[in-house]
């Protein structure tokens, strides 16, 4: 009776935790719609498959598909809670694995191996469908705005976890603005990515002051090389600026061009 008397304040805080969830009702669409993907594996052949064998013959050697690439993005909202709202909306048809608060609090809002809607129309090196092979997380910042230190370390960690969960290489932690230069910008050239680079996400490059450039550098090719889309020049020009350089203005200066001609190297 004693021990009944102990556990009932603790099995009614987490019951009424779970009542005071605003996100009760989203919950269940997501757990309907695992269940339905669930159901699909599951079957076996596929309905809509071409079938003409006798009978079905499952492999031994199987595993969930895993994700090699991690997009990071900044919400263009003004608040965690507006940004929550908007990804538990069905109208708005966006989504991301993980939303960072300022704060440092952490949403995992999808599982790992399911696809998220983030990325949108994008691309990296020959990857053409990002939303199928990445992770997305989003963090809260209006987009004019630098990053709350408490928000960043929350984001190393998770980063650290991704990193070691799915073998994810150093070169594949990316931004939303890099992979979708013509569109987006985020996260801002405000984001700390050498301090990320330092912990191993993402690559950055080294003192250019003996940096020789060669007369017959292509840095368009080089661009193409570290992963930009290079169909509009002018964009995969800024969105390598702002990752690199934290700058956000046109063109190439000689600067850019020997951070560029030190760091293709290290994706070749």
């Amino acid at each position: 009776m004693r021990k009944l008397y102990v556990l009932l304040p603790v099995l009614l805080l987490l019951g009424g935790s779970c009542s005071n969830n605003p996100y009760k009702a989203t919950n269940k669409s997501y757990k309907k719609q695992s269940k339905s993907f669930a159901k699909l594996l599951q079957q076996y052949p596929l309905r809509d498959s071409v079938n003409n064998a006798p009978y079905f013959v499952g492999t031994t050697n199987l595993s969930m598909r895993r994700p090699n690439y991690v997009v990071i993005h900044h919400t263009a909202q003004n608040s965690c809670e507006q940004t929550l709202k908007t990804f538990t909306l069905p109208r708005t048809q966006v989504s991301a694995h993980y939303v960072i608060c300022r704060d440092g609090t952490v949403f995992h809002m999808l599982n790992d191996y399911l696809r998220a809607h983030h990325a949108g129309v994008s691309r990296w090196g020959n990857s053409t469908d990002i939303n199928s092979n990445s992770i997305g997380i989003e963090l809260d910042n209006n987009g004019f705005e630098y990053f709350d230190e408490r928000q960043i370390n929350s984001l190393n960690l998770l980063l650290e976890r991704l990193k070691k969960s799915f073998n994810i290489p150093a070169a594949n932690f990316i931004g939303h603005g890099d992979i979708a230069p013509t569109r987006k910008n985020d996260p801002n050239w405000r984001f700390p990515w050498k301090t990320l680079s330092e912990k191993g996400f993402g690559l950055w490059w080294n003192d250019t002051a003996n940096v020789q450039v060669p007369q017959n550098f292509d840095y368009l090719t080089a661009i193409r090389i570290v992963g930009y889309d290079v169909k509009d020049t002018s964009a995969a020009i800024v969105g390598f600026k702002r990752h690199f350089l934290m700058d956000t203005t046109r063109g190439m200066t000689p600067e850019a061009v020997k951070v560029l001609y030190q760091l293709h190297k290290k994706y070749l």
